[in-house]
């Protein structure tokens, strides 16, 4: 029964504590000590002969008490000055920091062609995972773009509105395969077309952009697809088409089971999928736009270079580093270090002078020792402030620091981050640390107001909110929440029907669901549900067993794929029944 994790992508994980920018620079934090003290240790043996050419060992022991102490105390910070400034030269990174940056961005949707033609390995290693890279490096080049993600292929489907937020948008993009548009066959102007609306419901100042990136093999009459790029081109929208695969072509690789074959057609034949840039081309030619041809090499600069041009709007971008730069951390020591050793040898040198009686009323003094102190001093707060960060929130929570990353979360929120992963990660912190009515409203706003994997976790979530007050003794409403909790995760099997922890929350619900008729709940529309939990309410304390509950489950699931089906076949068939 433990909440999901907060929806956040550490990108920190699974790597080392500590890096270092120039590694071959640790050489010099052992080579600098050793050479400082090797020098010290010269310059001590030849003050020893100079010495003795006046008195003997014995004497000078009388005449210069208290001095070897002091040279071994000054070689001493001479030789960790020595080892901090060789440990900041070879850069040492540690921790994570993230903050606000302001910069300028435009509104940009990318579609990608999911049909299974982009399953062809002749752009390796398949021309999906070429398109992932791609839109991979065109987010790293500009943070500041609110960016939408559509998967088109027979239809086009949303998978993300337009947003700033890498962590969503990788989540997307990661799980994004042919089975998430669900129609087969390829369509361009439907995706072109719900890139267009897409970009045309937004808010803001900023320019417009669609990149429809695939193998151009789409079944529209060209027709269609340039009177969709021509209204986009009308519309305000940029345009920019981008090709992926090889003229030659290459077949499907389709798995059966453990097998893997090549895909084949009604006839029993082999389907050969070829790059089409024509169709590209011309939709961008009827929009005013860009052709990026499949064999052009860095792909995403010349998506930038096309968009250049577009008008921008500023933004705060919140930015987050892995590994941050600490050698600050060794370099003000060491030059702290430094400026009382010449603040300590100005002052010897006056004190020795004085008692000579050679400078009186001299000017030496420690006056520039103690000037540079001052400056250190002054400057060391800001310094060790730009080192520090504030934590991060979803870091407090997985170690266990709850009532910590509510604050912080509340914090981001105040600051006008309201964005549904930010509430989520509220919602799951304060379900944490049990308050359940306040986390419950939050997920189910999250869950009502966002798509993708942030509606599936807060769904999750508010279902388990719900399963815990429905477990509370005495609790009134405890009917209520558990009908509540059995409608959330009976929604979320039916998208991830395999998910153990929801079946055995599921499970949970069933087991304490009230004697009185109805026990569907959660507003009704399910019919199997409450088959299956009028059969098992003679069950008194066992409630479903993981058979049982596996087979209500996977005969949901079945009846779901059913329903997918026919809607799927009610749909407009390819032309000469192509699905991929």
């Amino acid at each position: 029964m433990n909440p999901l994790a907060p929806l956040t992508i550490p990108l920190g994980e699974n790597l080392p504590p500590l890096v270092f920018d120039a590694p071959l620079f640790l050489i010099a934090a052992i080579a600098l000590p050793l050479l400082v003290w090797w020098l010290r240790q010269q310059r001590a043996r030849q003050r020893e002969t100079r010495l003795s050419r006046y008195a003997d060992a014995a004497a000078l022991a009388r005449l210069v008490t208290g001095r070897d102490a002091g040279e071994g105390r000054r070689t001493l910070r001479l030789v960790s000055v020595a080892l901090l400034i060789g440990l900041a030269l070879s850069g040492p990174r540690w921790g994570l920091a993230r903050g606000p940056m302001s910069s300028r961005g435009i509104d940009m949707a990318i579609a990608i062609d999911a049909s299974l033609s982009m399953m062809a390995p002749d752009d390796k290693p398949n021309r999906l995972e070429r398109v992932k890279q791609e839109v991979r490096r065109l987010r790293a080049m500009s943070q500041a773009d609110r960016v939408a993600l559509i998967a088109f292929a027979g239809r086009s489907y949303i998978l993300s509105p337009l947003t700033a937020d890498d962590g969503a948008l990788e989540l997307f993009l990661e799980n994004l395969d042919p089975s998430v548009v669900g129609q087969a066959g390829s369509s361009i102007a439907k995706a072109v077309r719900q890139g267009t609306e897409l970009l045309l419901s937004s808010d803001g100042s900023a320019d417009r952009a669609l990149v429809i990136m695939t193998d151009g093999e789409s079944f529209d009459a060209v027709e269609d697809v340039e009177v969709a790029a021509r209204e986009a081109g009308a519309k305000g929208i940029n345009l920019v088409t981008v090709g992926f695969g090889t003229i030659n072509g290459s077949t499907i690789p389709i798995r059966d089971g453990s097998s893997v074959k090549a895909k084949t057609d009604d006839d029993g034949n082999v389907v050969v999928t070829r790059y089409s840039p024509e169709l590209l081309e011309r939709a961008a030619t009827a929009a005013g736009g860009t052709f990026i041809a499949a064999d052009a090499s860095d792909k995403a600069s010349r998506i930038r270079g096309a968009l250049r041009s577009l008008r921008t709007a500023r933004r705060q971008v919140d930015t987050r580093e892995d590994h941050v730069p600490r050698f600050l951390w060794l370099l003000v020591p060491a030059l702290l270090l430094l400026a009382y050793d010449t603040w300590r040898l100005v002052r010897r040198t006056r004190a020795d002078l004085k008692d000579r009686g050679t400078v009186k009323g001299s000017s030496t003094s420690p006056a520039s020792a103690t000037a540079m102190t001052a400056l250190l001093l002054a400057i060391i707060p800001s310094t060790f402030v730009a080192c520090n960060s504030e934590p991060d929130p979803a870091a407090l929570f997985t170690e266990g620091r709850v009532a910590e990353a509510i604050a912080a979360y509340r914090m981001m929120v105040a600051k006008g981050d309201t964005s549904a992963r930010t509430v989520y990660n509220l919602g799951t912190a304060i379900l944490g640390a049990d308050s359940l009515k306040e986390a419950a409203g939050l997920l189910e706003a999250v869950r009502k107001n966002s798509d993708g994997e942030v509606r599936a976790r807060a769904r999750f979530n508010a279902g388990l909110a719900a399963l815990k007050m429905g477990r509370q003794p005495n609790n009134p409403e405890g009917e209520q929440e558990l009908a509540a909790a059995r409608a959330a995760y009976r929604a979320f099997l039916m998208e991830r029907p395999g998910h153990a922890d929801a079946k055995w929350n599921y499970e949970l619900a069933l087991r304490k669901q009230p004697p009185q008729s109805g026990g569907g709940g959660g507003g009704g529309g399910g019919g199997n549900d409450q088959n299956n939990d009028q059969k098992d309410k003679p069950q008194s304390e066992g409630g479903l067993d993981q058979r049982q509950a596996d087979a209500l489950l996977n005969s949901a699931a079945r009846e779901e794929k059913d329903v997918q089906g026919r809607k799927q076949r009610q749909g407009r068939v390819p032309p000469g029944g192509k699905d991929w």
